[in-house]
């Protein structure tokens, strides 16, 4: 009896295996460069997929990598999507400079303000003005985070003549022109470098948002944190989720039609959103280590503001010169920005 209940059990085993692999018709590999910890990956990449999952029926099936522990370096991603090594990815822009020209103007000073929520939903009202960077692609979303913060080691500054001479770590080269801008050394890295940095004292701050403070536990090797006094920011770093095209263009058109309910406008104002909420730990877990959110008036924000918009000028001439027409893009971004209320 017990080796026909045995017997019994195990058939039933491989027959419920065997309707979830009929069931998963596709499965898609998502990778990414932060870890398990990161809100990226457990607020935003694992509940997309698992909605992407519960829609198709079982269908599709996703497999998150992060970490980058497909193989690689966090400036392949891209490469890596395009050509098919990943089905989908979620990576900066600035990690490739000049393959995305025109959505660069979304990360510059004075056109994002403090709001995630804001800058996504803009980006989304003028898609068809930077669409032409992602003809090789199929994106699923282009965000921003809240916005980069000013976190230095041991020195605190209350204004921008305070920066000059110090080495901070830079997301972009929008950002490497804004702090030279400042009259200091940008340093470019990945993210995932930064603590080593820190630590070392290669670099003595950086620019990121208050989100990856928790992740990268910067509380423990920063002791001030820099922003203006209504949350707005300097700049911010422009992200992209993004599916391989002719891997989507496999696709047959109902499930075509689940990665789009969960794509673009259908998601923008949630993940937008999600990420304005992520910055709050991040600051207390600074001000219980003992460190110091310095929160600048609106005198010392506007010389920063006032040298930001070197950096929008300089970034208006580049695009001109290579056929782009960057102050009709920069227009449209903060008209649509204040649009949508930004800070």
């Amino acid at each position: 009896m017990k080796a026909i209940t045995s017997l019994f059990a195990g058939a039933l085993t491989a027959a419920l295996l065997a309707a979830s692999a009929q069931a998963a018709e596709v499965t898609l590999t998502v990778h990414h460069f932060l870890s398990p910890k990161s809100p990226a990956h457990a607020k935003f990449i694992v509940p997309w997929a698992q909605r992407v999952e519960e829609q198709s029926e079982g269908r599709i099936k996703v497999e998150v990598f992060p970490s980058m522990s497909m193989g690689g370096k966090p400036p392949e991603l891209y490469r890596q999507v395009r050509d098919g090594a990943a089905d989908i990815v979620w990576t900066l822009i600035g990690y490739t400079p000049g393959v995305f020209p025109r959505s660069e103007v979304f990360e510059l000073p004075t056109v994002h303000g403090g709001s995630a929520r804001a800058t996504t939903l803009a980006i989304q009202d003028s898609f068809e003005l930077i669409a032409a960077d992602f003809a090789d692609l199929k994106p699923i979303l282009v965000h921003v985070h809240a916005g980069n913060a000013i976190h230095l080691r041991d020195k605190p500054i209350r204004s921008v003549a305070e920066v000059k001479g110090l080495k901070l770590r830079t997301p972009s080269r929008s950002g490497a022109w804004m702090i030279e801008a400042w009259g200091a050394e940008p340093v470019g890295m990945p993210v995932p470098a930064l603590p080593e940095a820190l630590s070392k004292g290669t670099v003595d701050g950086a620019l990121v948002p208050f989100e990856i403070v928790l992740p990268l536990k910067l509380q423990e090797l920063t002791k001030y944190s820099v922003e203006g006094g209504d949350g707005s920011r300097f700049g911010t770093s422009v992200f992209l989720y993004a599916m391989n095209k002719e891997r989507y263009e496999a696709l047959p058109a109902d499930l075509k039609k689940v990665i789009d309910a969960n794509s673009g406008a259908a998601i923008a104002g949630e993940i937008g959103g999600l990420w304005d909420g992520v910055e709050a730990p991040g600051k207390a877990a600074q001000a219980k280590s003992g460190g110091e959110v310095i929160a600048l008036d609106a005198a010392a924000k506007g010389g920063f503001d006032a040298l930001g918009q070197r950096v929008v000028d300089r970034w208006i001439k580049e695009a001109r010169d290579n056929g782009i027409d960057g102050q009709t893009l920069v227009e449209a971004a903060r008209a649509a920005v204040a649009k949508h209320g930004a800070k």
